[in-house]
């Protein structure tokens, strides 16, 4: 009995800590004005955020291509709040999942941020689908490739 009220109240606790995927348009509302490093326009016009639109009509199909090409198909469904597959590699591929960490209040604090949920990319981060799993694979070098994606932090 004890054990089932422990994993109960475990499990419930779990469950609230689970972050969720609220998509691009929720990063747009803060991160796509000019003094703040417009990020979103930047992103928007990016081959991650076009990455669907590079798979043919049989690879926009396989969950093998989807799980790289959108945010949506690398994610437990269940998370997934307002995301769309259409978004491609959203900022919640590198950023994790937004739906704690995305309001101004907590955006302003770095501290806060990382404690609901924001993920700083790393090599790692970014490995998880550029790798020789993809049939289109071409190398990667994690400094360059870095460089391409990087965009300005508003709070610096």
């Amino acid at each position: 009995m004890l054990i089932c009220l422990i994993a109960f109240l475990g499990s419930g606790n779990l469950a609230a800590q689970d972050f969720e995927y609220v998509g691009a348009k929720k990063c747009k509302m803060c991160h796509n004005k000019a003094a703040k490093g417009a990020q979103y326009a930047e992103w928007a016009a990016s081959k991650h955020a076009n990455a669907m639109k590079s798979l043919s009509a049989e690879e926009a199909k396989d969950p093998a291509c989807i799980k790289c090409h959108s945010t949506v198909g690398s994610v437990d469904p269940d998370l997934v709040l307002t995301l769309k597959i259409s978004e491609g590699v959203s900022c919640e591929s590198c950023h994790g999942p937004g739906s704690k960490y995305y309001p101004n209040a907590v955006m302003k604090s770095r501290t806060k941020s990382l404690a609901k949920g924001l993920i700083l990319p790393t090599k790692e981060v970014c490995l998880a689908c550029h790798n020789k799993e993809s049939k289109h694979y071409k190398g990667f070098n994690y400094e360059e490739a870095i460089k391409l994606v990087s965009h300005p932090i508003p709070t610096e």
